[in-house]
């Protein structure tokens, strides 16, 4: 099977984050960005809970009213991309790429969004992805998503980048898709370590999404307010696992490559992995 890119990532907010000092996990950041390269795409969550912590350090308070996401999403991303482009190898261009639904529900915006990341990859750059927050209306976006789901059957959303991820993973057809989180994977009870399903897979696609069906009955909870935990990444890798994409789903304190070697435990889905 021919894949375009090698590696689609994602880390989400709550890993990036030093819950104990209030600050980036400088020390995660600087060991991600060190692994990244020319063929990897890196979605990244943590603009918004980032300009948060830096507003409030600036100013000693915190903001109020419906306005406050864009604003802490508006300064957070600059941050987010400073700390980046801190740490890749400065051989490498990083580009910052903000996506919205439409991206993913317009066939001519996809094709954009398309070449934009294949040049990138015969370019010298790594793209780092999140979803456009600071421009993006809480109230627009539900209307623009409800007009979308009356002609089509399905309507991908993409303000959770676990589906951001996926659907860039579809894009363009990679061949791993590695996907952080604060734990080690999808469990059959979230309360025991010792049941971390190990591997997600079927002869073909039918019976994987089968398999995937079926594990996510266990799923339940989340890792913080606002997610959408382990069954809605399950749901969200879907597509990208049925392609021909590997998909892991593993702690953030885990590099890529431990990840991919198969070094630390995980949870892998896939076709036919052994």
């Amino acid at each position: 099977m021919t894949f375009d890119y090698e590696l689609v990532g994602k880390i989400g907010s709550m890993a990036l984050i030093d819950r104990e000092d209030g600050i980036i996990d400088y020390t995660r950041v600087a060991r991600i960005s060190r692994e990244l390269r020319p063929g990897y795409i890196w979605v990244s969550s943590g603009a918004t809970e980032i300009g948060r912590l830096d507003y409030l350090q600036r100013t000693g308070k915190e903001l109020t009213g419906e306005h406050a996401k864009t604003d802490y999403a508006a300064q957070g991303q600059a941050i987010l991309m400073q700390t980046y482009r801190q740490f890749v190898d400065p051989a490498y261009s990083v580009r910052q790429v903000l996506v919205e639904h439409h991206h993913f529900n317009d066939e001519q915006k996809s094709e954009h969004l398309k070449g934009l990341l294949l040049r990138c990859r015969t370019q010298n750059a790594i793209p780092i992805v999140n979803y456009n927050d600071a421009v993006s209306s809480e109230e627009n976006r539900r209307m623009e998503i409800l007009a979308l789901s009356h002609g089509k059957k399905r309507v991908f959303e993409c303000v959770d980048n676990d589906e951001t991820a996926s659907r860039i993973a579809c894009l363009v057809h990679a061949r791993s898709l590695v996907i952080f989180t604060s734990v080690s994977g999808i469990y059959l009870n979230a309360d025991d370590p010792s049941t971390l399903v190990k591997c997600i897979s079927g002869k073909d696609a039918n019976e994987l999404v089968d398999n995937i069906e079926e594990h996510k009955k266990y799923c339940v909870g989340a890792s913080r307010a606002g997610a959408n935990g382990a069954r809605a990444k399950l749901e969200y890798v879907k597509d990208a696992a049925t392609q021909g994409t590997t998909v892991y789903i593993a702690s953030a304190k885990y590099t890529i490559a431990a990840v991919l070697s198969g070094d630390v435990p995980c949870t892998r889905i896939g076709i036919d992995l052994r």
